[in-house]
């Protein structure tokens, strides 16, 4: 009680009872009593008038409802800003009446104490009043201007406010004693008077001008509701950060009508605005562009140094900027451990000067302002200068992607050079962050000496020691992290790149049924990676360890030198140090995370230095002529190239060619000749060895393997170019593209999945050749552009674009099929990389045998043709030109049938889309996704240890440091309380045991961290491998390796972590609540709210932080994809030289990444410094308090050890925050990889109820009932009730138009689609009812697209590892490949590079045919096996198959006709219908059929009528 009293009587300074003062009568106007009698009656004529206005407006909504209005302005803002300022009065007021109330209560009340009770209770509800009258303003109308009223009310106020002020400055001159209060109070009150008169007179009202001039300039209102105005926040506005005034910017104020749009709606990109220019990668790309080739031009070779320079070079401003506030956040840190020993002895009762308190509480406070401002703005701007360093360094990859040579691009897959972006660009922007660390901790370590001088003398030279050897403890754990970094990146390479060839090649695993083989690769890779990041957790753990430990043993060793040494140990001293430890935990902490970011960046920039070195396409293989400056196109003089420079054996030897303008030459020979390469080498693309290559005029490629971007067929087509409608539609007639647009139900509109995946290779292969056509390109060059396409289709492009648009350019085309030939004005024979004949036709036919071959091949080919059919030649030709005429009236009555059937696919909506918008979840991060990542590992079992060691840990740490403050003497003339060895022992008990609680939770965290990334990646990656072939075809893979790679890193490294911080940080504040509390319990008074209005701040916050982390997830796949494709297909790009517009997209994809990032990181900025504002305000508080108290009513050591936690609160309480929503924002990840966790699976692999027997299938009956299949539930029916039998043992040819269904029928007998109707037999057993492995390993395909895997020969004919050496060698000789392997060193272990790149197309193809030999299946398919081999190498392939398929049932999907005449039965289908189906000599007979019109377009067209229409 006596304690109460006094406190009571010491608090008086603050609430002084000097209302009685003597004042004349004439000096009534300056007593307080009037003033606040004044100043409440005014408050309460305030609450009459707004309650009139509120009962009028009553009476008015009644009778109409005012419309609402939106609008998105700095108006809007201040709006708002003033209506929080008028609830803070009203919270400010209501804490002054508790307080008052609290220490008069139980005294007498005079009349002056009512007075200024009620003034405080009328200002409490006149402020609360005006705040609900703002609120149901803006929400009821969505005004945003002040009415006259509360403009009228702020003028009076503040004209009161500073009349009161003026006043109390009279009195305390004439009475030097002046209640503290009232000076407090009027401050505040003119402070927030000259805010509200600034908002409501001088801000410009933008609104009132939007409002009326939006109407007539749109014609149409933009302010029908809340959310519709999203449009003008985002789009193509520029962030308001670029024009923001001075306090926009220092209190983020610029974020705030972001954040409220984010709380209306979900945020999407548009609602995000663009950056500010300076921000933007095509600023900030040029600088580093720019710099990095001055300096290393000399040098010829980007280096690690040179690129950091130029980094730097680009990011300077910021950085000197950040350095500026970096060092005056350090000074402020410093300025409260400084005066705490002060503090103590002022509140043991040792006063230097009047007023003290005051001045060393505005010292703490002033500091913790100028912190939190520094911190914030250091922060912001790091991240600004990391997000333009990312950008411009991505940028930087992306372009040399662009222009790498093909050998370049052989030592690094796709895989490898999208890391870079993805994970090494990106680590080089979070670096940002660590960037001044390295000298701030030498900053920060001097001035904590200079403090321990102070305070402990010589001492402090032991703590420096102690210090040096914790840092010095951290340089072997910072070496082992680098080298295992190191090791986890390389193997997370390997892993991705296996993991990118794989989901490219998804569709061949299901076919073969090896996806599970390729899943335990994957695993395995993964197995590698991590044993490394386990090595990797374990060491961060150690780290952990002996950085929470530093602080205690820098602090037990510190002590201990002050006992031996007879330094006094006071309570002041003593917690100054231990604040001073405290803030030194920091860097010492930072310092291994700050080592390892070191490593782990130099690393990645080592890593992208060593591809920015990498070989370039020499740019003078080709010398360019100005366009029509030559008559010649293209000449090589005795040119010879190679793809390997270092080889002995150049690609191509001794060329001599020259080429005139509109000139059309073929080029033929056999496979592995070097017709690619010589297209490639007048592209450029293949390095020079000697000679010249000259050029005249724009050019155009077709590749063999058609390569199509994601996108519109539209934009595929025109790739760049304007629309020319005329010219547009004729291209599509010539490449006969307008039926297919007719079928596809969005027309040219249709979305193309990822390389064309919902294409068939004919349609790809024709719109490739529509994209060239339609660039009007002087020189034209076809690498075999019929292979894919059926024999009509094939023979009407050749006729419309060769002969028709194309006639007067100049053409260079590769071609297997001896029939396109004679139109030729030049042939080229190839062989082993030489030109070994040229001329016409006629003329080389008889002088050489390489052409000899070729056509002998053919004309063998045809003889099966003359033995079917009978009759002369002449009757042919004559059936073949009527066939030709009946073929297009054929065609026009399929149109007319076709345009009925397809009426009902054409009302597919949006979603009849194969490719969706990527799904991101909105709103909430649902619970059940913390609970599955915290219970993944273990069943959660670790979690209830994990929290309770931290929670040991926290309560041996406060209690280390409560007995060091209560067990010292406040000052050398009071007596210890306990001796000194008993304090030291305590002191060190207690900090051995937290040491150990702390080793027990760094080791159980990353455990159960590692367990749950192992167990969600192989969960995901069970169910991707798992999926139907839909998934892949809908899904790009940028998607799928945005989760294997970015979101699994996260789950990896940074997850465990986050879980764990938000925990620890939590149990920490909690624990200094804890001790404040202890020592001012009023404290809660002002905290209660303070935590409220956090929580508050970060439930308005959360929403928008939320949508911008997950818009950073889905705008950074497009980023991926881009590049992913460009690597694909940039000899494409550089052969229409469109790199310019590829870079670009690319920029602007980089830009719309870098949008959310940016205003992501100005947000999270925007919560701490209002959360550093208000635990500020909480500190100061709770200083006020305890120097208002009287000496000796409370502890002064443990006071002052409130103070030194007091000093970490806002710290701390913005670390719980920005925890939450850090967690909130990584947890997505999870969330991401949860989402692929949950994809319909295919039909069980083995139905072990109903599994085939060992010899199934015996013949080989393949039966079809009532077939009909869509790929999807929301896209039409492809194939439309197919009934037929293949019958055993015999050959099936399948044909038709390109798009009829052939590879669809294919695809459901794999099962690769699902039959939506109908069944399939297999000697009698039902496809559907057996297991999927059963069922695909039993048959074998050759596919339509020739695929080979990283790896050697061995592991291509037999991933399986089924079969012996003796087994592959004997497939190998089948099919033709045996002399070439036995060429190449490693014979069957020699490599085989990413995609079989170092193998011809031809070859491929016979390595498929080599797997189907070595499977001897009963059944097997050609999906157009033969497509992209010569006429002599198809008829070796058919006598292979003839020789080892006799008894076996063999379906082949054909264009070339003669593949399928020495079938048993051909089956013809036309959109998803079989129009015939008969043995082919039976068909022949009917000349009126289909399949007799193709055979006779045929004839026609292997008989030279080329020749005939060529010289027309």
């Amino acid at each position: 009680m006596e304690n109460f009293g006094a406190s009571k009587k010491g608090t008086s300074v603050f609430f002084s009872n000097s209302y009685s003062l003597m004042y004349a009568p004439s000096d009534f106007l300056l007593r307080p009593v009037f003033l606040r009698g004044f100043s409440g009656s005014l408050h309460l004529v305030l609450l009459l008038v707004l309650l009139i206005s509120w009962v009028r407006n009553k009476f008015k909504m009644g009778r109409y409802d005012a419309p609402k209005r939106s609008v998105m302005n700095t108006r809007l803002f201040c709006f708002k800003q003033a209506l929080f300022c008028c609830l803070g009065l009203s919270l400010f007021n209501l804490v002054l009446f508790l307080l008052n109330y609290f220490y008069w209560y139980g005294n007498d009340w005079p009349d002056e104490k009512i007075v200024v009770v009620l003034d405080l209770v009328f200002r409490t509800l006149a402020w609360l009043a005006v705040s609900v009258y703002l609120h149901a303003q803006l929400s009821n109308s969505g005004e945003s201007n002040f009415s006259l009223l509360v403009r009228v009310w702020w003028g009076f106020y503040f004209s009161v406010s500073c009349y009161c002020l003026v006043i109390d400055y009279v009195n305390y001159k004439k009475n030097q004693s002046f209640p503290t209060q009232f000076w407090v109070s009027d401050v505040i009150s003119a402070l927030t008077g000259l805010f509200f008169c600034y908002v409501g007179f001088l801000v410009k009202n933008e609104g009132e001008d939007t409002l009326l001039q939006e109407p007539l300039l749109n014609g149409r209102t933009n302010v029908t509701n809340g959310t519709e105005s999203n449009k003008s926040i985002g789009g193509e506005t520029v962030t308001p950060y670029c024009n923001a005034n001075i306090f926009s910017i220092l209190s983020f104020s610029w974020m705030g009508p972001l954040i409220a749009v984010g709380n209306k709606k979900t945020l999407d990109l548009e609602d995000v605005p663009q950056l500010a220019g300076v921000d933007s990668v095509k600023e900030a790309f040029p600088i580093l562009r720019n710099k990095l080739e001055s300096d290393s031009g000399s040098s010829g070779g980007v280096t690690t140094l040179a690129l950091v320079k130029a980094l730097i070079f680009s990011i300077w401003g910021e950085i000197l900027l950040t350095a500026f506030f970096a060092l005056i956040y350090t000074l402020a840190s410093y300025v409260g451990p400084y005066l705490i020993d002060t503090f103590v002895q002022y509140l043991n009762g040792r006063r230097e000067f009047k007023n003290e308190g005051y001045l060393l509480v505005s010292a703490f406070f002033v500091a913790k302002l100028v912190e939190c401002l520094a911190q914030r703005q250091w922060f912001f701007r790091l991240q600004q200068a990391g997000i333009r360093a990312r950008a411009a360094l991505v940028a930087m990859i992306y372009n040399k992607g662009l222009t790498l040579s093909s050998q370049s691009k052989q030592g690094h897959t796709s895989g490898e050079i999208i890391n870079f972006m993805t994970v090494d660009a990106e680590r080089v922007g979070d670096f940002s962050w660590y960037m001044h660390d390295p000298w701030m901790v030498l900053l920060q370590v001097a001035l904590a000496l200079v403090i321990l001088y102070k305070n402990l003398g010589l001492a402090s030279i032991a703590a420096f020691v102690a210090t040096v050897i914790v840092m010095l403890a951290n340089v072997p754990l910072g070496r082992l992290q680098e080298k295992f970094q190191d090791k986890l990146m390389k193997s997370k390479d390997r892993r991705m790149k296996v993991t990118s060839e794989v989901l490219r090649n998804m569709r061949i695993l299901k076919l073969q049924g090896w996806e599970m083989k390729f899943l335990s690769k994957i695993v395995e890779l993964r197995n590698t990676e991590t044993g490394w990041l386990r090595r990797y957790v374990y060491t961060s753990a150690m780290t952990t360890f002996v950085f929470w430990v530093a602080p205690t043993f820098v602090s037990v060793v510190t002590f201990g030198t002050c006992m031996l040494m007879g330094i006094p140990l006071e309570s002041g001293k003593i917690l100054s140090a231990l604040a001073t430890f405290r803030i030194l935990q920091e860097p010492i902490i930072n310092l291994p995370d700050t080592i390892s970011m070191i490593a782990q960046t130099k690393v990645s920039l080592d890593r992208i230095a060593s591809f920015l070195r990498l070989d370039d396409l020499q740019p003078d293989v080709i010398e360019k002529l100005p366009r029509g400056s030559s008559d010649t196109a293209i000449e090589i003089v005795d040119g010879n190239f190679s793809w390997d420079v270092s080889s002995p054996n150049p690609t191509l030897k001794d060329i001599n060619l020259r080429v005139s303008h509109g000139i059309r030459v073929a080029v033929c020979g056999t496979v592995g000749s070097g017709k690619s390469s010589l297209l490639s080498c007048i592209l450029g693309e293949v390095p020079k060895v000697s000679g010249s290559l000259k050029l005249s005029g724009t050019k155009a490629y077709v590749a063999q393997s058609p390569w199509i971007q994601s996108g519109k067929i539209e934009e595929n087509i025109l790739f760049g170019k304007e629309m020319d409608r005329e010219k547009y539609e004729q291209v599509l007639e010539a490449c006969s593209l307008k039926k297919d647009m007719e079928i596809l139900s969005f027309g040219d509109q249709t979305f193309i999945g990822e390389r064309g995946i919902n294409l068939s290779g004919g349609q790809k292969q024709r719109i490739q050749i529509a994209r060239a056509l339609y660039q009007d390109a002087d020189i034209y060059l076809f690498d075999d552009p019929f292979s894919a396409v059926d024999a009509h289709t094939g023979t009407h492009i050749f006729k419309e674009c060769l002969l028709g648009l194309l006639g007067s350019k100049t053409v260079i085309y590769v071609t297997h099929q001896v029939e396109f030939l004679p139109a030729a004005d030049l042939i080229l024979v190839m062989k082993d990389g030489r030109i070994t004949q040229a001329g016409k036709y006629n003329d080389i036919l008889n002088s050489g045998s390489d052409f000899m071959e070729l056509v002998g091949a053919h004309k063998k080919a045809l003889s099966v043709l003359d033995s079917m059919e009978a009759g002369s030649v002449s009757e042919k030709l004559t059936i073949s030109e009527e066939g030709m005429g009946s073929s297009k009236k054929v065609l026009q009555k399929e149109e007319a049938r076709d345009g009925q059937n397809d009426k009902a696919d054409d009302i597919v909506g949006p979603k009849g889309q194969l490719v969706q918008e990527e799904e991101r979840e909105k709103g909430r991060v649902g619970f059940s996704i913390y609970w599955k990542c915290i219970t993944t590992a273990y069943g959660g079992a670790l979690v209830p240890f994990i929290l309770l060691a931290q929670v040991v840990f926290q309560i041996f740490q406060i209690g280390s440091n409560y007995w060091m403050a209560w067990a010292s003497p406040v000052s050398k003339d009071v007596a210890p309380a306990v001796g000194g060895s008993t304090l030291m022992i305590v002191y060190v008990a207690l900090a051995i045991g937290s040491a150990f609680c702390i080793l027990a939770r760094s080791l159980l965290l990353v455990t159960a961290g590692y367990k749950t990334a192992t167990l969600l990646f192989n969960k995901m990656h069970l169910c991707i491998f798992r999926a139907p072939m839909s998934f892949f075809d809908a899904t790009p893979s940028g998607r799928i390796l945005n989760r294997a790679s970015t979101d699994q890193s996260a789950v990896d490294l940074n997850i465990p972590y986050q879980l764990g911080g938000f925990a620890f940080s939590m149990i920490q504040l909690l624990g200094i609540i804890a001790v404040m509390s202890q020592v001012a319990w009023q404290v809660f008074i002002i905290f209660i709210p303070v935590i409220a209005t956090c929580l508050w701040l970060q439930q308005y916050y959360i929403p928008s932080a939320r949508e911008l982390a997950r818009l950073i997830g889905v705008c950074k796949a497009p980023v991926i994809q881009h590049f992913a494709e460009t690597i694909s297909g940039s000899i494409t790009i550089r052969s229409f030289d469109q790199e310019l517009r590829f870079q670009d997209t690319s920029m602007k994809l980089i830009d719309g990444y870098s949008r959310p990032k940016f205003h992501s990181a100005g947000a999270m900025e925007w919560l701490c410094f209002r959360l550093d504002m208000l635990s500020s305000i909480t500190f100061a508080f709770s200083l006020v308090f305890l120097i208002s108290v009287p000496v000796g009513a409370i502890n002064p050591s443990v006071a002052g050890l409130a103070v030194t936690y007091g000093l970490n609160l806002n710290m701390l309480q913005a670390w719980v925050i920005w925890n939450l929503c850090n967690l909130e924002n990584k947890i997505i990840s999870v969330e991401r990889i949860l989402q692929y966790t949950s994809i319909p699976s295919e039909p069980p692999l083995v139905m072990e109820a109903n599994r085939p027997d060992g010899h199934w299938p015996l013949h080989g009956e393949v039966y079809i009932c009532d077939l009909q299949v869509r790929y999807a539930p929301h896209m039409p029916l492809v194939l439309r009730g197919i009934t037929c039998t293949f019958p055993g043992g015999k050959k099936t040819g399948i044909v038709g138009r390109t798009g009829s269904g052939k590879s669809t029928l294919i695809q459901t007998l794999f099962r690769i689609v699902e039959p939506a109707a109908g069944q399939i037999l297999i000697d009698g057993i039902n496809i559907s009812s057996i297991g999927l492995h059963d069922l695909r390993s039993r048959l074998s395909i050759i596919p339509q697209d020739p695929t080979m895997f990283e790896g050697t020969v061995r592991s291509n004919l037999d991933p399986l590892e089924e079969y012996l050496d003796e087994q592959i060698w004997e497939a190998l000789d089948k099919c033709q490949l045996g002399d070439e392997v036995r060429k190449k060193e490693g014979k069957l272990d020699s490599g085989v590079t990413e995609n079989g790149e170092n193998w011809s197309v031809g070859q491929r193809q016979l390595v498929c045919l080599g797997r189907a030999l070595l499977k001897k299946s009963k059944v097997l398919v050609l999906d157009e096996a033969t497509a992209s081999v010569d006429t002599a190498t198809d008829n070796l392939i058919q006598v292979t198959l003839r020789q080892h398929f006799s008894d076996s049932t063999v379906i082949t999907i054909a264009h070339r006709i003669t593949s399928v005449l020495d079938s048993d039965m051909v089956l013809l289908l036309d959109h998803g219908l079989i129009e015939e189906y008969d043995s082919p000599t039976k068909l022949l007979e009917n000349k009126s059929s289909s399949f007799a019109k193709l055979v006779a377009e045929y004839s026609v067209r292997s008989n030279s009528s080329f020749e005939k229409l060529a010289n027309i």
